[in-house]
C-alpha cells in the first residue's frame, strides 16, 4: 500500500473547499408574465432605457452592463458605455458583437417592430413595464435574481420601502385634496392616465389627478379639456417646461393660473422612474403642499 504524506490530503482537501462551486440557473416572471431562464448569472448586461440603466446600479449590477441606448447615457457612471440605438430603432448588429447574455427592455417604451427585431436575435430578455412604486421595488429585486446581485439588490428595496412609507404617511391623507394637471408634452397635449405610475405619485401626495380617470397610459387631450377641469396645481418635469408653463398664463381663469401654482419639477426624476423616483415624488408632495395652502 503506498502511503502519501498527509500534508498531500490536507492541500487537496484545501484546493476542493477552494475551487468555485459552479453557479446555479436562475429563473424570473418579468411584468409580462414571460419565465426568463439563464444558466447562470448575467455577466454581459444590456440595459434598453435609462430607468432600466439606473435600476441595474441600484441592484448592484452597474459593472456588468455593457450597453445602452441614447438618452440613457446621462447617467454619470454609464456616460462611457457604447450605444446599440435608441428608443425608435435598436442597432441589432451592435447588439450582437457585445455578445450579452442578458437584455433589460421597456415593454411599453419599445416600438412593436423593435420588440419583433430583438426577439430574433435569440437573447434572453427581461421586459419590464413598472406602473406601481411596488413593481420598481421588484424590478430591483429581480435584475438582481438574475445577476447574481440580490443582497445589494434587497438592501436598496428594503431603503426604497422605508422611504416611501414615510411619505406616504406624511401626504396621502392631507386635505384638502388638490386638483392637478400633469403635463408630458405640449403640442399635441398629452399628459398621464389612471395606469401611470405618476398617476399614483399624484394621489399619494394628496392630489387627484384631473384625468386619472383615462385608461391609457399617456392619453392626448385638448386645451378645452383642461379649462374644464380647472386644475389648482400645472406640473410638468419637461426640460422645455417652463415656456410650456408660461402658455397657461393666457388661461387667467384656470385656479392654477390665477393662484400662480405653476411648477417645472426635475426632468430626470419621476418621470425616469428610475433611482430618484421618490426625489420626484417629495418634489411633487412640496408643490402640492403649496397648491392646497394657496387654496384658502
Amino acid at each position: 500500500m503506498i502511503r502519501r504524506p498527509f500534508w498531500t490530503v490536507g492541500v487537496a482537501l484545501l484546493l476542493i473547499c477552494a475551487a468555485p462551486s459552479q453557479a446555479a440557473p436562475v429563473q424570473v416572471t418579468d411584468d409580462t408574465g414571460h419565465v426568463l431562464s439563464l444558466p447562470r448569472p448575467a455577466q454581459r448586461i444590456i440595459a434598453l432605457s435609462p430607468q432600466l440603466l439606473e435600476l441595474s446600479a441600484a441592484a448592484g449590477a452597474s459593472k456588468r452592463v455593457v450597453a445602452t441606448i441614447g438618452g440613457a447615457d446621462d447617467v454619470r457612471w454609464a456616460r462611457k458605455l457604447p450605444l446599440v440605438g435608441d428608443a425608435f430603432a435598436l442597432n441589432l448588429e451592435a447588439i450582437a458583437r457585445l455578445k450579452p447574455d442578458l437584455i433589460l427592455a421597456w415593454e411599453s417604451g419599445t416600438p412593436p417592430r423593435e420588440v419583433a427585431r430583438l426577439k430574433s436575435l435569440g437573447i434572453p430578455v427581461y421586459w419590464s413595464q413598472a406602473n406601481t412604486f411596488e413593481t420598481l421595488g421588484s424590478t430591483v429585486q429581480r435584475i438582481g435574481q438574475l445577476a447574481g446581485t440580490t443582497g445589494p439588490a434587497g438592501r436598496w428595496v428594503r431603503d426604497f420601502d422605508t422611504r416611501l412609507a414615510a411619505l406616504r404617511a406624511r401626504y396621502a391623507s392631507q386635505k384638502p385634496t388638490v386638483r392637478v394637471f400633469y403635463q408630458v408634452w405640449n403640442r399635441p397635449l398629452i399628459t398621464v392616465g389612471g395606469p401611470q405610475l405618476i398617476n399614483q405619485a399624484i394621489t399619494l401626495c394628496g392630489g387627484r389627478n384631473v384625468f386619472g380617470g383615462l385608461s391609457v397610459l399617456s392619453p392626448t387631450i385638448s386645451t378645452e379639456a383642461v379649462l374644464q377641469a380647472d386644475p389648482q396645481l400645472i406640473i410638468t418635469s419637461s426640460p422645455r417646461g417652463a415656456a410650456w408653463l408660461q402658455d397657461w398664463k393666457r388661461y387667467p381663469r384656470i385656479s392654477a393660473v390665477k393662484r400662480d401654482q405653476l411648477v417645472a419639477l426635475s426632468p430626470n426624476a419621476l418621470p425616469r422612474m428610475g433611482v430618484d423616483v421618490l426625489d420626484g415624488v417629495q418634489q411633487l408632495c412640496s408643490a402640492t403642499a403649496t397648491a392646497r395652502k394657496a387654496i384658502h
